[in-house]
């Protein structure tokens, strides 16, 4: 059943909020980044005309443009308060023992829609918690598949955890941000908006393109897998594009939702951490 028209308006709101703080973020490190580039060269200048040693501390999170390019459907799993209800069942998925890349890699422009278009394509994501087969639609949503399959291909998601988890109004999980903090990307964007429904309606299942609100163009390698039928607002840039669907698996991703999120209103980081370990892509 869809959530009420208060679910959906307050899931808007949440939206906007997180919008306006993630902006606020990212000229915070922006701007700590011009103070300690500024720093660094004094400090240089000094080091040449008085002989001293200094180290700086450089901006832990960096400036990077993916920071710019978060989906509007994202949200860093440092932003947790009260925690969601959680089941009260043991934890059903193993600890993921692996570990996000070091650098993770970082393209200059996103593959040409032609080399997905008018095809499927099935991708097997081997998580932690097992297997999750995803059909990707290159016939409805070009572009997006492309950069996909291409991702997958490059071993990109290998390693990278799946960050946010919402569990009240929409109920997703979102992965492909290497960084695990749901500012990072492949290093290139993309857009318009491909294959969004007309009557703002996921259902369960459903493989949609995270992107920044109110920007069509700004989708990377973010995704979020719906396990539950959503109703998600659209914007002034339209919806998300869904560029396919859950063939199997999709109890996997029910049972980290059922262990509830660690951040406020029923959205942050899964309480039950699920990691992608591998991809493996197949046309048909």
């Amino acid at each position: 059943m869809s959530p009420s028209k208060r679910e959906r308006e307050y899931a808007r709101r949440r939206y906007d909020k997180w919008q306006e703080k993630l902006t606020t973020r990212v000229e915070t490190r922006r701007r700590r980044r011009r103070i300690g580039l500024t720093l660094s060269a004094v400090l240089a200048l000094l080091a040449v005309t008085g002989g001293i040693v200094v180290l700086v501390n450089r901006d832990s999170e960096g400036t990077d443009e993916a920071a710019s390019q978060t989906p509007s459907a994202s949200a860093s799993a440092s932003d947790t308060a009260s925690p969601s209800a959680t089941s009260t069942e043991p934890n059903p998925c193993p600890t993921p023992s692996v570990k996000p890349p070091a650098e993770p890699l970082s393209f200059d422009k996103a593959p040409a829609k032609s080399t997905a278009q008018g095809k499927a394509w099935k991708v097997t994501m081997t998580t932690s918690c097992g297997p999750v087969v995803m059909q990707l639609d290159g016939a409805a949503a070009p572009q997006a598949v492309a950069s996909t399959v291409f991702l997958s291909q490059k071993k990109f998601y290998d390693g990278t955890p799946c960050h946010r988890l919402t569990t009240q109004g929409i109920f997703v999980l979102q992965c492909g941000d290497p960084t695990g903090k749901g500012t990072g990307g492949p290093g290139f964007s993309y857009g318009p908006i491909e294959n969004a429904p007309k009557n703002n309606t996921y259902p369960a299942g459903t493989i949609a393109m995270a992107r920044q609100g109110g920007d069509g163009k700004s989708m990377g390698s973010q995704f979020f897998l719906v396990y539950k039928e959503s109703r998600i607002p659209s914007d002034d840039a339209g919806g998300y594009t869904i560029m396919g669907k859950i063939t199997e698996g999709l109890d996997i991703v029910q049972k980290i939702a059922d262990g509830g999120a660690s951040g406020a209103s029923g959205d942050g980081a899964p309480n039950r951490p699920i990691s992608i370990v591998s991809t493996a892509v197949a046309a048909g």
